[in-house]
């Protein structure tokens, strides 16, 4: 690997990790849906100059169908979870939940596709749910709605790695490009009229306008962008280092920009979940190797 492509690792850790911080921004003044709603369509309208191309058209117009599943449960209720999740959280703890992917990965895998789990990745879910279940208990003192924020973030997650399996099932020999544009224009088409139709009275502040904006532009389109070409230079396997960067600047840019008080609860149950993830994907181990296990985006 060289410079630039450690640069964009970190990049892409920070810029997944900061859409905590934009959703954080801007849902309590546009609302999880409009906001999430936002963040689709406005990634879909980047994204489209991609998909100006006969090929690509052609591709998307044969395998609509999955991508379409690939939109609803990769994009748009993911996105409005997490921003009816961040109504409530603080920015460093939901992105603390994101890092389940991965187990949520395994566990999908194992429970549907009958795919190997062994002790040790056994353990990896076990010690990363454990986790979870402590920042849970943690959570409800910040208030009355914090526990049904803390699961909707999970499901969020679950999603997420449903996804994973479901991608490399329906669309395994699809152009990711045209999975990721294609996805994300039905997430856009899907949220379209609930974001009309519970638009705010009142026009929200400039600074709720402006993370709508970073959520769309850079932590989704720029973000994907990056994340393709990256792949391409460095291969799937350390790919796997983002779901650790993700909670850690999740945490950071909550804590110097928002300024939320970063607790003991919170870091430890943050090592305990990035452990267990570590235990599931196999990338540390004991004895012998474990093969890593496909990770999806955030």
């Amino acid at each position: 690997m060289k410079k630039i492509d450690y640069a964009v690792l970190l990049s892409l850790g920070a810029l997944w990790g900061g859409s905590f911080l934009f959703m954080r921004m801007g849902a309590g003044t546009f609302g999880a849906l409009p906001l999430a709603g936002l963040r689709a369509i406005g990634a879909a309208l980047c994204f489209l100059p991609l998909l100006a191309s006969r090929r690509r058209l052609a591709e998307w117009r044969a395998h609509w169908r999955p991508i379409a599943v690939v939109g609803l449960t990769n994009s748009a209720l993911p996105f409005l979870l997490f921003t009816f999740a961040t109504r409530s959280l603080p920015a460093g703890l939901a992105s603390i939940i994101d890092g389940m992917t991965p187990m949520f990965a395994a566990l999908i895998g194992w429970l549907w596709l009958g795919q190997r789990l062994d002790a040790w990745r056994g353990a990896g879910l076990a010690l990363g749910f454990a986790g979870v279940l402590w920042l849970a208990e943690g959570s409800l003192a910040l208030g009355p709605g914090a526990g049904l924020a803390l699961l909707a973030g999970v499901a969020a997650t679950a999603l997420y790695g449903y996804a994973v399996h479901y991608t490399h099932l329906r669309l395994a020999g699809v152009t990711p490009l045209v999975v990721t544009v294609g996805s994300h224009m039905v997430a856009a088409l899907l949220l379209l009229p609930p974001t009309l139709l519970f638009w705010p009275a009142r026009t929200p502040p400039m600074q709720a306008w402006l993370a709508a904006a970073g959520l769309a532009v850079l932590c989704t389109a720029l973000a994907y962008v990056l994340f393709f070409w990256v792949l391409a230079r460095v291969g799937a396997a350390r790919i796997m280092v983002i779901p650790y960067l993700i909670p850690a600047f999740g945490v950071l840019w909550g804590a110097l920009l928002l300024g939320e008080q970063v607790s003991t609860r919170m870091l430890g149950g943050c090592a305990v979940i990035l452990l267990g993830t570590a235990l599931t994907t196999g990338s540390i181990h004991a004895r012998r190797k474990l093969p890593p296990l496909a990770v999806g985006e955030t």
